[in-house]
């Protein structure tokens, strides 16, 4: 890691849904939060709390240097746009990340959770 940067992940018990258009996409009670130097905390949630049926692969891949390449997939009614507000690439997961954030492993991420 560089220098003042810092990852931290942990096993939460926090309830983390996340909706679109009324339906359920991904609900968990098991979420791993990520904690990264200048982010919000982002919840990565288990392939089985995940209605993956309902997600659409991109093509869509990015680089984080201390997490690895990302994986990205849109939102069912997602348009075009890459902010995730409109679904498009709204969700995304590291298939081999680096060693240090290995717990991540195949969770998927969303831009947009209910968290309680």
């Amino acid at each position: 890691m560089t220098a003042g940067h810092k990852i931290t992940i942990e096993q939460g018990t926090d309830h983390v849904r996340v909706v679109r258009d009324g339906q359920v996409v991904a609900e968990s009670r098991r979420p791993l939060l990520l904690r990264e130097t200048g982010y919000p905390v982002r919840y990565y949630l288990p392939p089985e709390d995940v209605r993956t049926d309902l997600l659409t692969p991109s093509d869509t891949t990015t680089y984080c240097p201390f997490k690895g390449t990302a994986s990205y997939w849109s939102l069912p009614g997602a348009e075009n746009g890459t902010d995730g507000k409109d679904g498009k690439d709204a969700v995304w997961g590291y298939p081999e990340p680096k060693d240090a954030v290995a717990q991540i492993k195949d969770h998927f991420c969303f831009y947009e959770v209910e968290a309680a």
